[in-house]
């Protein structure tokens, strides 16, 4: 038996391993515990998919971004064509405060699937959130078309073809939330001051 596949039994041994006590300790709900398992499984094979992801979900879960994010870009490194692992990494820098960062993985999520509606709303959010409201209407019309009942992609849309200054564009999305949920459509009309549309206020439904 040679060297070479006794060290390579080792490595996928102790990666497998920690990778079950990993595993025992998320079930028990215990992620620091998790972390450190799934860290030894890395150490034991730096490359695995699988371990890369996990943890970088993990770090995510606790909301510790910047240790979350170079995970997440090793596995889109490995695997580049992977929409799901572009929105993750979209979503991570999205909560660290990286704005252009976020808008480039979201946006790459979107071209390798382009009915990944939580990727088209999450640029539209951040969009938004710099001004750049005629971007943020496009992307969140993709949103509201993929998820016509997602009402929070369509007050959003509403504000931002308010900041674009286009009232008739803000009436089409009154008139959808209207039927979905006159809740925010009424949202709507108050933050836009939508006089035209006071009567709704107090309409039923």
């Amino acid at each position: 038996m040679s060297s070479d596949f006794l060290r390579d039994f080792s490595m996928d041994f102790d990666r497998w391993r920690h990778g079950m006590r990993g595993a025992f300790f998320v079930m028990l709900r215990q992620p620091a515990r998790a972390i450190a398992a799934y860290r030894e499984s890395l150490r034991a094979d730096p490359d695995h998919l699988g371990t890369l992801r996990t943890l970088g979900w993990l770090e995510a879960q606790r909301e510790n971004w910047p240790a979350a994010e170079p995970l997440l870009r090793r596995v889109i490194e490995r695997m580049p064509e992977d929409a799901h692992g572009w929105f993750n990494l979209g979503f991570v820098c999205d909560r660290a405060g990286e704005d252009e960062a976020a808008l480039a993985a979201l946006r790459r999520a979107t071209e390798l699937d382009p009915n990944n509606d939580r990727a088209w709303y999450g640029m539209g959010l951040i969009y938004a959130r710099n001004g750049r409201h005629r971007e943020a209407a496009e992307a969140l019309t993709e949103a509201g078309r993929l998820q016509p009942l997602n009402n929070l992609a369509w007050y959003a849309l509403g504000m931002a073809w308010q900041h674009c200054n286009e009232p008739e564009k803000v009436a089409t999305v009154i008139e959808h939330t209207w039927v979905h949920d006159p809740l925010t459509a009424r949202r709507l009309i108050r933050d836009c001051d939508r006089g035209d549309y006071a009567h709704r206020l107090d309409a039923y439904p």
